[in-house]
């Protein structure tokens, strides 16, 4: 194999067929330019003509393509908190790896030296799934605004271990309260007796209180980037009933409009504030350092715990999927151990749902008398 480093970039040079080819690597690397012309030769062996000159949307490279991308499909669709991260990924680490590429050559075994490069840095298998997945939706974009045969290359994910949910129990619940004051007391109890967001306890309005149902309407979510409002997770309306303990202490001030929790400046608070606020009544606690989602786990598996059916916890939490609250079924009680006590004839009778009726063994146990 023939790798050369010329004016700091890696090139393949070697002769096919009587005819002398010259690329340069797509991946700046002795190993990038080595597997590169393996993939050439792949190619030429199949009888694809690599040397012809291309359309002008074939010679468009991966570089070129993702600005565009970006305001035309992004900005539009994205909140500014997602275009923030998908902007730094694609700037600080797509981009270099298959910048120099024509979209139609970005095949499989890129995408798969990529996803190897990113285990040796030691990035995690959901940090590498979701670089693939702002990839994969470029690529389909780019193929369809394009206009370029074929389909894209197809992705495989990593396999990831199942997310760990972090919780606070009642006890540790009620030292949080304890320790804490003023609004910031309020914001910590909305957040474990509602499970909003921390966008939404930001953005909530008093008008999306309704003071007759005793129950709060989550339709707002406060960005710290654009320091407005925008609309929640998913772009979707939900009803979150609010408990007594709540209701009494945002009757006691109640207003007819404006932000509900604001901070001692008269602003809505930011992530940085009301982060700083959680770590220091976890300091005086003595509780464990925890994260403001740590709140909504708390929320969904304390209901969870009491029984609550998953798909009413799924509407209060607001998922799209039923697949993400499934995260929290491992701490449903008696279900499952009622369907094992079902199984066993002698545990039966008594795990029964409804009308306890009868078996055999028992009717045998009956009749036979105590052993």
């Amino acid at each position: 194999m023939t790798a050369r480093l010329i004016r700091k970039s890696w090139w393949v040079d070697f002769r096919f067929d009587h005819t002398r080819l010259r690329k340069r690597s797509p991946e700046n690397s002795r190993a990038g330019a080595r597997a590169y012309e393996t993939a050439l030769r792949h190619r030429l062996a199949q009888g694809e003509d690599i040397t012809r000159r291309k359309g002008l949307a074939e010679q468009q490279n991966f570089a070129a393509f993702v600005p565009k991308w970006f305001e035309e499909y992004v900005v539009p669709n994205n909140k500014p908190g997602e275009q923030r991260v998908k902007k730094y990924t694609f700037s600080a680490s797509l981009v270099p790896f298959f910048g120099r590429m024509a979209i139609p050559e970005i095949g499989v075994r890129d995408v798969e030296h990529y996803k190897a490069k990113l285990i040796r840095e030691g990035k995690s298998h959901k940090t590498i799934n979701n670089h693939l997945t702002m990839l994969r939706k470029c690529l389909h974009t780019a193929f369809d605004w394009l206009e370029i045969k074929g389909t894209p290359p197809k992705i495989m994910w990593l396999k990831c271990p199942p997310p760990r949910t972090d919780y606070l129990a009642t006890e540790e619940c009620d030292l949080l309260l304890e320790h804490s004051t003023g609004i910031m007391r309020e914001v910590l109890l909305a957040a474990l007796r509602t499970g909003m967001r921390q966008g939404e306890l930001k953005g909530l309005q008093w008008t999306s209180v309704d003071w007759s149902n005793r129950s709060v309407t989550v339709r707002h979510s406060q960005s710290d980037y654009t320091k407005s409002l925008g609309s929640p997770k998913g772009n979707r309306e939900r009803h979150v009933p609010l408990d007594i303990d709540l209701h009494e202490t945002l009757s006691a001030r109640r207003k007819s409009e404006g932000y509900v929790f604001l901070d001692g400046n008269g602003q809505p608070f930011t992530h940085k504030k009301v982060s700083a606020a959680l770590a220091e009544v976890c300091h005086r606690a003595g509780l464990r350092k925890i994260g403001w989602h740590t709140l909504r786990h708390t929320f969904a598996t304390h209901l969870s715990m009491n029984g609550t059916p998953l798909n009413i916890v799924q509407a209060l939490l607001g998922h799209s999927s039923i697949t993400t609250t499934m995260r929290y079924a491992h701490v449903a009680p008696s279900a499952l151990r009622t369907a094992i006590e079902l199984a066993n004839p002698r545990t039966a009778r008594v795990a029964s749902i409804g009308q306890p009726v009868g078996n055999r063994w028992q009717e045998r146990q009956l009749q036979n008398g105590p052993q």
